[in-house]
């Protein structure tokens, strides 16, 4: 399977997509002035304790306080507040813990008053980020991750991923973290250390602890609520986790993300250095490779397949429900195998959707009703396999005696949700618009007005592709006919997202040149 990730940076926002087999996927957007991602470290201070929920809300500086609930403490949380404390007073003179004296553990079913206090201030890491009317949600278990390795302070486990199946490989990834981890430090070793050497975990766990001496040198006599180590970025934070030997393309289209993409690239596999490329077309890189299209099909009430096939999916305040339909095509003389065809189809397609939308929470999918057992086992096969390659965590009940599969899934972010109907531009929802023959007369008004009171501004022309295509062909085309009448060449450029009758100017610097009226 091949990997792309194309990589999309505006002056607002960053947007990732990527691509498995030239298909979306996963599509990430990361605001440029958001202050809230998860894994955040903060200095958090507690607000309100509240005893009925067995929970605290806690102020890290967002305008709805965070929420910590006892069972995600963490059974070392007295030992992370005297961290805490020393630290911010001055008793702790190093960021080490060889000779820190941990204290008693919590219990698994205390009470939150029994362990906090109002005011007190805490090390936290985020969960989750704000969804809906929510604020954050946190955790007292901070973990620094790494490509290789994931670290966790005040303790002293070593675990091994489970999807590292040879046993001989994970004895030699055991041993070797017990030598080089530092006291009191546990380690996580992830599927991407497989057979990597020794250097190259040891380097990395060095960085891991340089983050964590870089918290500690933040904390020293700081005052709540407070930041203290960030997240990478979302594009590198993605090439982290998700990058393999079967990423075979990154594309950026902003120069100083692509300088850090290849620098980050070079610390963490420098032999994939080279797959970085610099998108140059002046197509929109999004349409460039297809994903503006994917997106507007992906997205919205209704997902069509290949088949002719379809889901509906519908969004409750409870649950997600996601219905299959066979549509008109489904004309196969064996009913059952078709029924079976359809829903292993919708299986792979309901995998993708959960990952691209990243829906979370309970899921209910109602596939077409099979009475053969066998083709029953093979559905909840094909499912699970479908769900392999996604990164959040995931239940899979089998189907129902209704034929109802239920799925839990993960939720640390808001859903991604893009309208993908379009209200017409020139109508604005009446049902009449102007005269389309009269599209380029319009155009051409605005034009004159522009050149009159910005003559000496290079000029860029943003239509549908359609319209770009009839003012650029023929001889003479209309452009060559503009040249000819004002003197000045009209660069114009397709946006694929742009309604047929929709028009922009744009001015040398690529800021749009608002029309009054």
């Amino acid at each position: 399977m091949e990997k792309e990730l194309i990589i999309n940076s505006t002056p607002t926002k960053v947007e990732i997509a990527l691509l498995e087999d030239s298909k979306l996927v996963e599509l990430h957007n990361q605001r440029t002035n958001t202050n809230f991602t998860v894994g955040d470290i903060f200095l958090g201070q507690i607000r309100r304790l509240m005893p009925g929920l067995n929970a605290a809300f806690v102020n890290i500086g967002h305008k709805k306080d965070a929420f910590l609930h006892y069972t995600d403490l963490g059974p070392k949380l007295r030992s992370l507040a005297k961290y805490t404390n020393d630290t911010i007073s001055g008793k702790m003179n190093t960021h080490l813990l060889e000779n820190f004296q941990f204290q008693k553990e919590i219990v698994k079913t205390g009470k939150i008053d029994q362990v906090l206090n109002k005011k007190q201030q805490l090390l936290v890491q985020i969960l989750k980020e704000p969804i809906g009317t929510k604020g954050p949600r946190l955790s007292c278990e901070i973990t620094i991750p790494g490509r290789y390795l994931v670290l966790t302070p005040f303790s002293d486990v070593i675990a091994v991923s489970k999807k590292i199946g040879n046993s001989e490989e994970r004895k030699r990834l055991r041993q070797l973290i017990e030598l080089i981890r530092p006291k009191n430090f546990g380690v996580i070793v992830r599927t991407a250390a497989e057979g990597k050497k020794a250097a190259d975990l040891h380097e990395e766990l060095k960085y891991m602890v340089d983050r964590w001496e870089e918290i500690y040198r933040q904390l020293r006599g700081s005052k709540a609520p407070l930041k203290l180590l960030s997240e990478l970025d979302k594009a590198t934070t993605i090439l982290r986790d998700v990058l393999s030997e079967s990423f075979n393309k990154i594309v950026v289209n902003d120069k100083q993300l692509y300088a850090n993409t290849k620098s980050y690239l070079g610390n963490i596999a420098p032999d994939k250095v080279d797959i970085v490329s610099m998108h140059r077309n002046r197509k929109p890189i999004f349409d460039a490779y297809g994903i503006t299209k994917q997106i507007k099909a992906s997205f919205g009430k209704t997902a069509t397949m290949a088949s002719g096939a379809y889901l509906v999916i519908e969004h409750t305040e409870a649950m997600h429900v996601i219905d299959v339909n066979s549509g008109h095509k489904m004309s196969s003389s064996n009913q059952e195998e078709a029924v079976l065809s359809v829903n292993l189809e919708s299986a792979e397609e309901i995998a993708r959707q959960l990952r691209l939308r990243d829906i979370g929470g309970i899921i209910i999918i109602d596939f077409i009703d099979m009475r053969n057992k066998d083709h029953k086992q093979q559905l909840i096969r094909a499912m699970r396999k479908f769900m392999k390659k996604d990164h959040a965590q995931h239940t899979i009940l089998p189907l129902s005696k209704f034929g109802l599969m239920q799925i839990t899934r993960q939720r640390v972010r808001p859903e991604i949700k893009i309208n993908t109907a379009e209200v017409c531009p020139s109508c604005n929802g009446t049902g009449s618009v102007n005269s389309t023959i009269l599209l380029t007369d319009d155009i051409e008004r605005d034009l004159k007005f522009l050149l009159q009171s910005h003559p000496k501004s290079k000029l860029t022309l943003k239509v549908h592709p359609f319209v770009e295509a009839y003012l650029r062909k023929g001889i003479p085309s209309i452009r060559m006919k503009w040249y000819r009448k004002y003197y000045k060449w009209i660069r114009i450029l397709p946006e694929a997202d742009y309604p047929l009758t929709k028009y922009r100017f744009y001015d040398a610097n690529n800021e749009e040149i608002r029309m009054n009226g």
